[in-house]
């Protein structure tokens, strides 16, 4: 299975904002939005705006990535990712990824 490692570490290969985007597929968009209102408590969100090439990839970013505190904490200090930090295990920034997707860290430790 292909991985694209986010900064914090979840796979942006398997994300459905990404996947719609480079299939360019509109009925994946309508149901990541109305998935992602809830989950993500965001009421505002549209299908218009799920468009995520991946936040370390070239193109088109999610809204979110450009005040995701935890791209920019990493990119601040010079890191592709936070398994390049050495305060990722203790950090308080990028810890509410890890404990709700512990496969996110778990990828970012097969980076080193």
């Amino acid at each position: 299975m292909e991985k694209i490692i986010s900064c914090c570490g979840l796979n942006c290969a398997i994300c459905d904002a990404r996947v719609a985007t480079i299939s360019n597929n509109n009925e994946l968009r309508k149901a990541t939005a109305e998935k992602w209102k809830v989950t993500y408590n965001a009421p505002e969100l549209s299908a218009e705006m799920i468009n995520c090439t991946g936040c370390r990839e070239e193109g088109v970013k999610f809204s979110h990535c450009g005040v995701c505190e935890i791209r920019n904490c990493a990119k601040a200090k010079g890191y592709d990712t936070c398994g390049y930090c050495n305060e990722m295990e203790t950090c308080t920034i990028v810890s509410g990824v890890h404990k709700y997707v512990p496969e996110a860290i778990q990828n970012l430790r097969s980076l080193n």
